[in-house]
């Protein structure tokens, strides 16, 4: 992740003239995004003058590109966040390349066909561990570029919650009398803000793209519905200092996507629950207004990094009360167990083939756990970790309910989310396992057969009823 105002211009291209070629364009940012590309701040080219710095410090080439961007920043009227911005600096971003110098490229047919094989495969090997069926309708590999391309849309309702809370507070830190004076500068403020969110945003997606294997690594589902989806030049990257076959780091992977996969299409209520749980946590996120009135206070049409830094530095507070911790346990229970039940159920799929499985589970297990610097990014843009501190107690209990229930009997709590642990249940999963829980499915089926037997009852009795009064008819007819 960058710590550059903004992050405007043109994306970096490749050096014409290697050394001197990289000095024209000013590259600083060590293949995160351009350094400085408004030449705000410290230059000394311009001295205090911002713009003197812009223009001596850019490519003449590139200030009409420039003053676009800066006119839609400060014209921008959508929502909390400039998407377009996001995607735009998202794809600048990967096309720039990782830190260890890797480069984004094209799939090519052979690993597509790879990718669809290893998920064809991991599918097999679920079925025997697992009593929900596949959920990937089909398997697909994706570019990096692809990538951001297909997840922003779930982006935008993670990060629009509190960017909306973030967009009020602008808003409210100025005093009462002022602010119905002050329409055009809330207006400049609401763009600015838009793209200072977009750009941030678009910079921790483009990060994350260098570093995410599918579609599901953080443990909601990104992608579209249905759709198993790998990255074959990230899979190479990871599994380079393995020591593994790249067969089979793929091939481990396809089994991780291939259960979220079953797990999301097949528990219908889960992707919702897990939006909501993100979504009621930010509800509760408070922003540190005393900051932002700091930042008001000096605003400088001309210093837009004002803002961002005081955005990088982290303006989200948690409200401490029992609503938003309570909030808070509900999300981060949620993610161990969607990650605790994939971890477990892989590993069983795994290792009876899988030589490495052992060493790939504990792989994922610290990589999962630690998070990279675009999720700690997040972490910063929306006060939120979207990280299972619990994963291996839920894996645990998942096991154990293995063995005590069958795989059955494990994947029937999936039915409804009562049925599921809670936090307090990570701490004693022998209590949890051994517990007698209520089965809804068959609480709905005796509930069907007591209203199909009620039914029959009551035809039953409508048929009697007008047997009786015909044959009192004849008698009356008799008589």
């Amino acid at each position: 992740m960058s710590d550059t105002p903004f992050g405007f211009g043109l994306p970096p291209e490749e050096p014409e003239n290697g050394d001197d070629g990289q000095k024209k364009g000013g590259g600083q940012g060590g293949g995160q995004g351009p350094a400085n590309p408004f030449g705000f701040g410290g230059s000394a080219a311009g001295g205090d003058n911002p713009f003197a710095a812009m223009f001596g410090s850019m490519n003449p080439n590139d200030l009409g590109a420039a003053f676009q961007q800066l006119g839609q920043m400060l014209s921008y009227e959508g929502g909390p966040v400039n998407w377009d911005m996001a995607k735009q600096i998202a794809r600048q971003t990967v096309a720039q390349g990782t830190a260890d110098g890797s480069k984004d490229a094209s799939v090519s047919a052979g690993e597509r066909s790879a990718v669809e094989e290893a998920v064809r495969l991991a599918d097999l090997w679920l079925d025997g561990v697992t009593s929900l069926p596949s959920g990937a309708g089909s398997a697909v590999a994706w570019s990096r570029a692809e990538w951001v391309e297909a997840t922003l849309p779930v982006w935008k309702d993670l990060v629009d919650p509190v960017a909306e809370r973030v967009g009020a507070a602008m808003g409210d830190v100025l005093p009462e009398e002022m602010q119905a004076m002050a329409g055009p500068l809330l207006g400049m403020m609401r763009g600015m803000g838009g793209a200072m969110f977009g750009t941030q945003i678009g910079q921790a997606v483009g990060v994350l793209a260098g570093e995410v294997v599918g579609s599901t690594d953080i443990g909601l589902p990104l992608g579209p519905v249905g759709k198993a989806a790998l990255l074959p030049v990230n899979i190479a990257a990871l599994g380079s200092g393995l020591g593994v076959p790249e067969d089979q780091v793929r091939l481990y992977l396809a089994l991780r996507e291939a259960a979220h996969q079953r797990l999301f299409a097949h528990v219908p209520w889960l992707r919702s629950h897990l939006f909501g749980a993100v979504e009621g946590y930010a509800r509760g996120i408070k922003v540190d207004t005393s900051k932002l009135e700091d930042v008001v206070g000096q605003l400088d049409p001309t210093r837009p990094e004002q803002m961002q830094e005081a955005l990088q530095q982290g303006m989200f507070q948690p409200e401490d009360t029992p609503e938003q911790k309570a909030a808070l346990a509900r999300l981060e229970t949620a993610l161990a167990l969607v990650e605790g039940w994939v971890d477990a159920v892989v590993h069983a799929a795994a290792a009876p083939h899988l030589p490495s499985a052992g060493a790939l589970r504990e792989t994922l297990r610290r990589r999962r756990a630690s998070g990279g610097p675009a999720e700690q990014t997040f972490a910063t843009l929306i006060g939120l970790e979207l990280r299972p501190r619990r994963l291996r107690d839920a894996s645990r209990l998942w096991a154990s309910l293995t063995d005590a229930r069958g795989v059955d009997g494990r994947d029937a709590l999936w039915e409804h989310p009562d049925m599921l642990p809670t936090a307090g249940d990570l701490d004693d999963p022998d209590g949890f396992v051994h517990r007698e829980h209520l089965d809804f499915s068959e609480l709905d089926k005796m509930l069907g057969e007591a209203a199909g037997r009620a039914k029959d009852a009551g035809t039953e009795t409508g048929g009697q009823s007008g047997g009786e009064s015909g044959e009192d008819g004849k008698g009356e007819g008799e008589k």
